[in-house]
């Protein structure tokens, strides 16, 4: 289990589950009653999904080595690294998972016949690591940066799987699917950027006394919430207008997104605008995380809309 919590196991999961809804909800149903075309197999995805987490893993493993003395202020009981598991051994598993997203990447990248999208692996591999040593000390910087990554972990997606068969012929149709994943990954960047500015206001005693400068830090804990506040409300009229502007005439597809992404969000505004203690900061976090896969497992209901 310290191996497990090492890794993020149940953030792995959720990765990969996303990708399979972009591949598997979204994709696959559509082969048959439009021109979409599809570059990998199961098993090609599968590498695609094995090389993303195992990335992830070595960015959580990094960061818990960096952040060991900040756990000891802000968390001491889930400090692992150090304790059940050595520091040694963590940097071991740092480049084992490392190496084998980036080779898997390689053979993935040649799989589909675009070497190019190799780099990819390598700016992922190294941005995670830039990020746990140098950037999330930084104002705004590492929000940025680690929501840019979640985002991507959908993009990559429509990279390998919708691109590399783009024809003249069923060139409007693979953008069209393409624009809808970017559409998800740009949810999930504002989402995640939102939670992760919550979680430096939870973390800011430990990020105070390892010399970071987070938005907390910067501008004090009070008005950081406050911008996490305004930023929630600013995602919810962004999810009205693409209600409004993509799905006002689909019955069933608004039903859900006002019963499980709206309603959920208006309660992230009232209780950021409210949120005092840790507890409070902890629970937007984890209702933010849920919100965000909620509102990816809609893409399962794409069928009603683009071929209801």
């Amino acid at each position: 289990m310290n191996f497990l919590n090492l890794i993020r196991w149940k953030n792995l999961l959720l990765i990969a589950l996303v990708q399979f809804l972009i591949k598997y909800a979204l994709l696959e149903p559509f082969l048959g009653a439009t021109n979409l075309s599809i570059t990998l197999s199961l098993f090609g995805f599968c590498l695609l999904v094995l090389a993303t987490t195992c990335l992830a893993a070595a960015g959580y493993i990094i960061n818990d080595i960096y952040d060991v003395e900040i756990d000891k202020v802000n968390r001491p009981e889930r400090v692992i690294v150090g304790n059940s598991i050595s520091e040694k051994t963590a940097n071991n598993l740092f480049i084992v998972f490392n190496v084998v997203g980036v080779l898997l990447g390689f053979y993935l990248s040649n799989l589909v016949g675009k070497n190019g999208f190799f780099a990819l692996f390598i700016i992922i591999s190294a941005l995670l690591y830039v990020y746990a040593t140098y950037l999330k000390q930084l104002l705004l910087v590492g929000n940025i940066v680690i929501s840019l990554l979640v985002a991507l972990s959908l993009i990559i997606v429509g990279l390998f799987d919708l691109l590399p068969v783009i024809t003249p012929e069923n060139q409007e149709t693979q953008i069209t699917f393409f624009k809808i994943i970017l559409d998800y990954a740009f949810f999930a960047f504002i989402i995640n950027f939102i939670r992760e500015i919550v979680k430096d206001i939870e973390d800011i005693d430990g990020e105070h006394k390892a010399g970071f400068n987070t938005l907390p830090i910067a501008f004090g804990r009070d008005r950081a919430i406050k911008v996490v506040f305004a930023l929630s409300v600013l995602l919810v009229f962004g999810v009205v207008y693409y209600i409004i502007t993509f799905l006002y005439s689909k019955l069933i597809v608004v039903a859900y997104f006002l019963a499980f992404v709206m309603a959920p969000l208006i309660y992230v505004c009232i209780k950021s605008y409210t949120a005092k203690t840790k507890a409070d900061l902890r629970f937007i976090s984890n209702l933010l995380k849920l919100i965000m896969l909620i509102g990816i497992m809609s893409l399962a209901l794409y069928q009603f809309v683009l071929l209801g």
